[in-house]
């Protein structure tokens, strides 16, 4: 599994309309091959500033599926005008994992 990783800063003032558009857009994302899960989280330092996860079952899943896919020309619509600068996307595996809540 591969975890993609991405810092959104959004245009001040535009969180809830990023928001409502990430609601449509994951609508796409999630309906692409090789597609595992995502998760957007909002920061609560700074209002406009969100990370988005997203696991792929592999790197190609995500850099040759989905970003070379038509419906990534909709998610880009649908999303990258609100990002101020556009963000760097990173792509991880795990090393180690704990679920113990000890």
């Amino acid at each position: 599994m591969i975890l993609e990783v991405a810092i959104l800063n959004i245009k001040s003032g535009l969180a809830a309309d990023f928001e409502a558009a990430f609601n449509e857009a994951q609508k796409i994302i999630s309906s692409m091959n090789g597609y595992v899960s995502h998760q957007l989280k909002k920061c609560l330092e700074e209002d406009d500033k969100y990370i988005l996860l997203v696991t792929w079952k592999t790197l190609e899943a995500h850099t040759e599926g989905f970003r070379a896919s038509t419906e990534y020309r909709d998610w880009k619509k649908l999303l990258h005008h609100f990002y101020e600068p556009f963000p760097i996307v990173e792509h991880y595996v795990e090393v180690e994992s704990c679920n113990n809540k000890a």
